[in-house]
């Protein structure tokens, strides 16, 4: 998943609600714990990278674990492409008492960013506990709640469980780069008997934690903001660079450009879902800026209490759409004008605006003929909302309840994006969900040291493991 926050990380360390059980405090490991750590260590330490990774072998070691656990070959499924051998991924079910109850669909993605050994201060393929926090790539994301999601259809099923819908299972690749192939859209395009649902849980959303490691707030993502590149392209002559005709560089009229975008915002706006949510921490978050943000969920047009909210880069990513650079090259030698020059911009485009839309408003930003604005990759899928109705709500409640009590629930929108887009459209509600806290600066997700608290991981098994539990049971 590219980089989520739903709390804001300056904001997370302002907010310390009375009474929270502080998450940083690890209980001793219980016997089931154990088991769920070496599962967890197993695929940790499988190398799922685009590069040099192989998803396939993941998933095959997580169907040996549901095997070994009792479940039949014809309950798991491995779908690898013929044309992508090493990122395959699997789908496996324990089946429900009633026929006629839609399932429930565990999503998880189990290929990794990157990770470079050398940059790294402990090998990103081992898996390190110290300190209470657990190392690695994919430590956290994503492949905590691919972990939790393997184990516990494992619990069920060594329990004798036998829910009334039956829970399904299913670990993907492709998800962190649009280069692979994607399991999850394929899923939905060509194998939606294995994963109808009536609905899916995914990543997306978790808890936070304040800079003394007390829970803030349990989120539920629904909804989430539409991923689009586009290529900034800037063309001259070029010639020897001891003649440099002003105004005619393709790298300088780039980079003018790409200022441009960096320095635009875009307008405000809210809908249902991340009104409820500034809502919500506007009881949350003390003094002038919980009052900035009770205002904002009003009235997004305030200007004082937007100066407040706005500080903040994850809750200005909330109000808005974002654009960004992320790449740039250009020229071919140091002794020559350039000819060409090429910037990404990155947007997160709020539901409410179209890829269009934004595309044009760079146009008119950067207001200058010679740069071209193309979109870039796929058209950015823009799902719509699920709604947070009683089904999904009210075993949320009941376990937050049993292993988070006092932690207020809270909606969210994510600003990133997720495997969940394609789930969403395909018509399987979908929702970020994990139960995992999280430390206000992210981390490492996506980044150097990728970390996860040791008892949040617990704690979060504990969490989706009692709400699947009982959302099997419903009516």
């Amino acid at each position: 998943m590219r980089l989520v926050t739903t709390i804001g990380v300056a904001a997370s360390a302002l907010l310390t609600l009375a009474g929270a059980s502080a998450a940083s405090a690890q209980a001793p490991i219980r016997p089931d714990q154990v088991a769920f750590r070496a599962l967890y260590k197993e695929l940790v330490e499988t190398n799922t990278e685009y590069s040099n990774g192989d998803c396939t072998l993941a998933a095959h070691r997580m169907g040996a674990r549901l095997k070994a656990a009792g479940y039949p070959d014809e309950d798991i499924v491995y779908i690898t492409p013929p044309d992508h051998p090493r990122e395959g991924g699997m789908v496996a079910v324990l089946h429900g008492t009633d026929p006629n109850a839609k399932a429930i669909l565990l999503l998880a993605h189990i290929d990794v960013v990157e990770a470079r050994r050398s940059d790294w201060t402990r090998d990103p393929f081992t898996l390190v506990e110290e300190n209470g926090y657990f190392y690695g790539r994919g430590a956290n994301d994503d492949k905590a709640m691919a972990s939790i999601n393997i184990d516990t259809l494992v619990r069920l099923r060594q329990e004798g469980f036998r829910p009334r819908r039956s829970i399904k299972a299913a670990i993907t690749c492709g998800e962190e780069t649009d280069e692979a192939f994607n399991g999850a859209s394929d899923l939905v395009r060509n194998h939606r008997d294995l994963i109808d649902a009536a609905f899916a849980l995914n990543e997306g959303a978790g808890g936070r934690l304040d800079a003394q490691g007390n829970r803030i707030a349990l989120n539920i993502q629904a909804g989430e903001k539409v991923y689009q590149d586009f290529t900034l392209t800037s063309l001259s002559p070029g010639g020897h660079s001891s003649r440099p005709v002003r105004g005619d560089n393709a790298i300088a009229q780039l980079a003018i450009a790409v200022a441009k975008v960096d320095a635009h915002q875009f307008p405000v706006q809210l809908n249902e879902v991340t009104r409820a949510y500034f809502a919500a921490m506007g009881k949350l978050a003390p003094g002038a800026t919980g009052e900035a943000l009770t205002t904002i969920s009003a009235n997004p047009n305030d200007a004082a209490a937007l100066a407040i909210v706005t500080r903040d880069p994850s809750w200005n990513g909330i109000l808005r759409t974002t654009c960004v650079p992320t790449l740039i090259k250009g020229g071919h030698a140091e002794n020559a004008l350039p000819q060409h020059a090429e910037a990404n911009i990155n947007c997160r485009i709020f539901p409410a605006d179209s890829i269009d839309y934004v595309k044009q408003s760079l146009i008119e930003v950067i207001g200058d003929t010679k740069i071209t604005v193309t979109t870039a990759g796929g058209i950015g899928l823009n799902p719509p909302v699920p709604p947070l109705s009683d089904q999904i709500m009210d075993p949320v409640r009941r376990a937050a309840a049993q292993v988070f009590p006092g932690i207020p629930i809270v909606p969210a929108m994510t600003t990133g994006a997720t495997d969940g887009r394609y789930l969403n459209i395909g018509g399987i509600p979908t929702y970020g969900l994990t139960g995992i806290f999280n430390d206000p600066d992210g981390d490492g997700v996506h980044g150097l040291n990728e970390r996860i608290r040791v008892q949040s991981l617990y704690d979060g098994r504990d969490f989706l493991y009692a709400v699947v539990k009982d959302a099997s049971m419903a009516k």
